[in-house]
């Protein structure tokens, strides 16, 4: 049947008017907030791979702990439209990408929130009146679902948001019940939940379509999501209700767009059409032809929308620091590219750098080049293990449709493939892995990366933080982890903290009283304890800090500031920070670069930080406003939310002379909230122990200081001396006896190990 444009009330607009037509309503006709997208990897939250949703910046709101600085607790009502990115974690629609023409790894979130203002009558109102109303859409194609209820969490059905529907007008056949499946909405495993009410749209009309809702079905599909933060999910499982209600909404804008446009499709729509258009220029494949299912033959179509999808989540992830790599998001968005390239070679016979091609002209070269060195890269691996599937086919009996699990996991681990790459590419061939195998091997593996957790510190939960602001206790001072100085002997002097114990934290509940023996949290007034932060490990200690342990974080994190500085200096402004952590017996600084530095670049930035460190250069630190510190030339920032103001450390060069320009010595100047030396002097020695390439672009270096960096000067020149020496004996191999050759072998191998050893 063919969609009819004359029964919406409106003219099609393009993207970029529909998305500021959503922001305008709520923020000129409801007093919201207008609040920027945050980049893609979610800032302090381990809990997440990616943002996944328009609320999880406004997490902390929702578990009732903003810092009490930032702008954040002030809001009330907010909009905005949000990068988000579905690939990884209980959000993931990776594999089901390509196979129709709705769901995407990369997309934006249109979203208006209610931070214990309005609740559910206006949330729904508001909604209402945007889509039937604004945008103009027909009221009989649009279905509401709303929570049913469940017995096992004990929670009641939503009968609240089904009558404020019926309220309004809307049909009470198109008012749906269903479970926690489709109408309980959680960001994760943990955290704020809720029900929700969902707005459906149907793009056939003129039919009830209500069997229709939440079934899969590509002609009635999920625009709006509204859900009423009523819970938080507790680490037991259990449900508890939250302190105060909020409303929490997100509607997809490539959805909203189909709609608006008339169209059947997303891919049919002017955010993909013109990359279709691209594709289709730079491969050997028909033009896209919109198919999905057994009537895509050769799977091409889905290749279209695979490539399309993808390449956008790749331009959106590296543009905001996330680059393909080996672990967490990185590793997601390898095999987001692996996947790409797979489809774009094999299925659309596109040429070497068609990926990377697709990248508009305007985007930074530096994505264009990570895209055409991931391709490259995986390219010949993606050879060899067809190669091996091939052979592994050939071999089988052509009765069995079960693949080895064993060579399965050998192309998983050995070259790189995602195992969900394989299974697909399996499936084309009639064949799939044995689960069961697989499951023994990956649990072999993960035997092997035992975390120790030993280390852990619980966190107040939500309801405790609720209950503390509630009797109006105050936010502990932590001002005096900054209080310490040097002493005439050269040594640190760590002021001493009285504090007052104001509350007890026992068994997840704020308790009056605890018994000899028990573990429990100490709520203080004010405390001299650092708490991880910023890359720099907590504070240890029994009622006072213990001193080494805080030394040797606070001479590390110092060091890595020169390092950043060092690095910038010799190889220029192109390096970036992408990541560090110090802890008291070492440091690892994770930097953008170009290739692998060589080994005189490593000792030329070694012997910069050296230079610095004989200086016993003094170390600034001073609070300043926000603007006027990002005025300053060669500041070093990453992507954080700094508050206002702002903690500043400038290593040989007073801050008062960076903001008044009275200097044009370069300095190592970064806003930081770690303590740190005084003076440089304390670092004693410095040697780079390792440097390595994790993914292309981004290389790691292990560093140690001190007695550390003295033992490792000293292994590293007896390691010379014995390479010298091995060396000398190799030229003289051809003469040697097969068991003198064999003892060689052996030494050779074992230096060998002692090199790669961390």
């Amino acid at each position: 049947m063919i969609f009819c444009l004359e029964r919406l009330k409106y003219t099609p607009m393009c993207t970029c008017i529909l998305r500021r037509k959503f922001i305008d309503f709520f923020k000129e006709g409801y007093e919201h907030r207008v609040v920027p997208s945050t980049p893609v990897r979610p800032r302090g939250d381990p809990t997440l791979l990616f943002v996944n949703a328009g609320m999880n910046q406004f997490k902390p709101i929702l578990l009732g702990c903003p810092d009490p600085r930032s702008e954040m607790v002030s809001y009330r009502r907010v909009v905005n439209s949000q990068k988000c990115v579905r690939a990884g974690g209980k959000h993931n629609d990776l594999e089901d990408v390509g196979k129709d023409v709705y769901h995407h790894t990369f997309f934006e979130m249109l979203g208006n929130w209610s931070f214990g203002d309005y609740f559910k009558v206006e949330a729904c109102a508001m909604a209402w009146r945007l889509l039937t109303e604004e945008y103009g859409i027909p009221a009989d194609r649009l279905y509401i679902s709303y929570f049913s209820g469940d017995t096992a969490n004990g929670l009641p059905a939503d009968e609240e948001t089904r009558l404020i529907w019926l309220s309004m007008g809307v049909r009470p056949d198109h008012v749906l019940p269903f479970g926690m499946k489709d109408n309980f909405w959680e960001m994760g495993e943990t955290g704020p939940c809720g029900p929700c009410t969902e707005i459906h749209y149907d793009h056939i009309g003129n039919r009830n379509a209500a069997a229709l809702v939440n079934a899969d079905s590509p002609d009635v599909v999920e625009i709006w999501n509204l859900v009423f933060m009523q819970y938080n999910r507790e680490v037991n499982g259990s449900l508890r209700p939250l302190p105060q209600c909020s409303v929490d909404t997100g509607m997809g804008l490539e959805r909203l767009v189909t709609v608006l446009q008339g169209k059947r499709s997303n891919y049919d729509t002017d955010l993909f059409t013109p990359l279709l258009s691209a594709i289709h220029q730079c491969s050997k494949a028909p033009a896209y032809q919109g198919r999905t299912g057994e009537a895509d033959v050769g799977q091409v179509d889905m290749a279209y929308r695979v490539l399309a999808d993808h390449i956008r989540t790749l331009c959106v992830c590296i543009a905001d620091g996330v680059y393909p790599g080996m672990t967490g998001a990185e590793l997601v968005l390898r095999r987001i590219l692996r996947r790409a390239v797979r489809f774009s070679t094999e299925v659309l016979q596109a040429p070497e750098g068609a990926l990377a091609s697709l990248v508009p002209t305007v985007a930074h070269i530096l994505i264009m080049d990570l895209i055409n060195q991931n391709e490259v890269q995986f390219l010949s691996s993606l050879k060899q293990g067809r190669r091996v599937i091939d052979r592994t086919l050939s071999n089988m009996d052509k009765d069995s449709a079960v693949f080895p699990a064993s060579v399965a996991w050998s192309l998983h681990r050995n070259l790189g493939f995602p195992l969900d790459l394989i299974d697909l590419m399996l499936e084309e061939k009639g064949k799939m892995v044995d689960k069961k195998e697989m499951t023994v091997l990956e649990d072999e593996y993960e035997k092997v990366l035992v975390i120790d957790d030993g280390n852990r510190v619980d966190q107040l939960d939500l309801h405790s933080l609720a209950e503390l602001q509630s009797q109006g206790v105050p936010h502990t001072d932590d001002s005096q982890k900054y209080c310490y100085s040097l002493g005439s002997d050269g040594q640190y002097v760590f002021q001493s903290c009285r504090a007052s114990v104001l509350a007890l934290y026992c068994d997840g509940a704020l308790v009056s009283e605890v018994n000899e023996g028990q573990c429990c949290g100490v709520i203080l007034d004010q405390t001299s304890f650092y708490a991880e932060q910023g890359g720099q490990a907590h504070d240890q200690g029994c009622a006072v800090p213990c001193k080494a342990n805080r030394l040797g974080c606070m001479v590390k994190h110092t060091t890595t500031h020169l390092l950043n500085f060092a690095l910038r200096e010799l190889l220029g402004p192109s390096v970036n920070q992408r990541g560090s952590h110090c802890t008291a017996s070492r440091l690892r600084f994770d930097f953008s670069v170009k290739g692998s530095l060589s080994v005189s670049e490593l000792q030329q930035v070694e012997e910069l930080v050296q230079h610095i460190i004989r200086q016993n250069a003094e170390v600034y630190i001073e609070e300043v406003l926000l603007y006027k510190a990002k005025q300053i030339t060669g500041l070093r920032t990453i992507d954080e939310v700094y508050p206002d103001p702002v903690r500043l450390v400038s290593v040989a060069v007073p801050v008062s002379d960076l903001l008044n320009s009275n200097t044009t010595e370069q300095a190592s100047v970064e806003l930081c909230c770690g303590t740190h030396l005084l003076r440089t002097g304390a670092i004693r020695d410095f040697v780079i122990v390792s440097e390595r390439q994790m993914v292309k672009g981004i290389s790691r270096i292990l560093a140690v200081t001190g007695d550390e960096a003295k033992k490792a000067q000293e292994t590293g020149q007896a390691m010379q001396e014995e390479l010298e020496s091995l060396a000398v004996q190799v030229e003289a191999a051809s003469s040697l006896s097969m068991p003198a050759a064999q003892m060689l072998s052996k030494e050779v191998g074992l230096l060998m190990n002692v090199r790669n050893s961390p």
